[in-house]
This record gives structure tokens, C-alpha cells and sequence, in this order.
């Protein structure tokens, strides 16, 4: 699958599902940028301002658009929605 829309990611360290979303990513060759919002407060209030009050992790963005997180994630990939959102002619929002 060839991206082209960017992927961003915001995780802790310690979390679970954000092991599993990266995963996911890693196994569709999908380059994605983390954020470790444990690391740094402003950025979880960055998470949630962007997600529309998202508070748990991960939050996952696709071309700037919430998808929520690794349980969205992974449905849009069996329903082939990753794809769709990750090609070209898809609109950003």
C-alpha cells in the first residue's frame, strides 16, 4: 500500500494498544510520526483538542483527520478504509 497521506500517532510508553497500532502500521509499511504525549503535557492537550476530547491513547490521525484509536484503526484495515483513506484521491476531511 502506498501512502500518501501523513500518519500521526500520539502514545506513552507503556500503552498496549499504541504497541499493537504501530504494529499495524509497521506491518502495512506505513511511515507514521509519534508524539509521547507522557513526555510532554502541552502535546496531550494538543491530542485532545485535535481529536475533539480524545483523552486516552492512541489517538490516531490520518491527513490531519481523527480516526480515533487502535480499535478504529484496525477496522478501517480489515474493511480496506486504511487504504482508501491513505490514497491519493481521498479528500483530507
Amino acid at each position: 500500500m502506498a501512502a500518501t497521506a501523513e500518519v500521526t500517532i500520539y502514545t506513552t510508553p507503556r500503552c498496549g494498544y499504541c504497541l499493537a497500532a504501530k504494529d499495524l502500521l509497521r506491518r502495512r509499511a506505513l511511515a507514521f510520526t509519534e508524539i509521547d504525549v507522557m513526555a510532554d503535557p502541552e502535546r496531550r492537550r494538543e491530542m485532545a483538542e485535535r481529536s475533539g476530547g480524545g483523552r486516552t491513547v492512541p489517538q490516531i490521525f490520518i491527513a490531519g483527520r481523527p480516526i480515533g484509536g487502535f480499535n478504529e484503526l484496525y477496522a478501517l484495515d480489515r474493511s480496506g478504509g486504511l487504504e482508501r483513506l491513505l490514497s491519493p484521491a481521498s479528500p483530507a476531511a
